[in-house]
């Protein structure tokens, strides 16, 4: 029973109201560059669209379809990621893996609020589903630039 209330803790006030209030829902109709990933472990899948001005990023859509803790991911990130860098994200990214496995720091800002997650690190089975935002805005990026719209 008490691993059922840990995990029920988990779930916070602030964690579901960042699941029900995810901003950038829509979908680019012109993106540079488009990504979907899934994680095997839990089903959780995002579809992310970019678009890139000067090498930042001038616009982002997603389709979010995973548990609370993804969505809260999901919401921290599409209310953060206009305006930022590859270079950012990929800081980002690696900086909430880092939390998540090892306790390290929270990400720099704009990505500070991803802080609320780390209590989920307990929980390994969650992380895919957490970092999976991050990973195909990564991806989606890398797409971008490789195509000289995010040079």
């Amino acid at each position: 029973m008490s691993g059922e209330t840990d995990l029920i803790k988990l779930y916070s006030a602030r964690i579901l109201a960042l699941a029900a209030d995810m901003p950038r829902l829509e979908r680019l109709e012109h993106p540079d560059a488009t990504v979907k990933r899934r994680a095997p472990l839990c089903g959780s899948t995002v579809t992310v669209d970019v678009a890139c001005t000067d090498g930042r990023i001038s616009a982002y859509g997603q389709d979010v379809k995973a548990c609370a803790l993804g969505q809260a991911a999901a919401s921290v990130v599409g209310a953060n990621i206009v305006g930022t860098t590859i270079d950012e994200v990929r800081a980002a990214r690696d900086a909430l893996k880092d939390m998540l496995k090892n306790d390290g720091p929270t990400p720099s800002a704009p990505f500070e609020g991803l802080e609320v997650l780390r209590p989920a690190r307990e929980y390994k089975n969650r992380h895919a589903s957490i970092l999976l935002t991050l990973e195909a805005s990564v991806e989606a990026l890398e797409m971008a630039q490789a195509a000289s719209s995010c040079a």
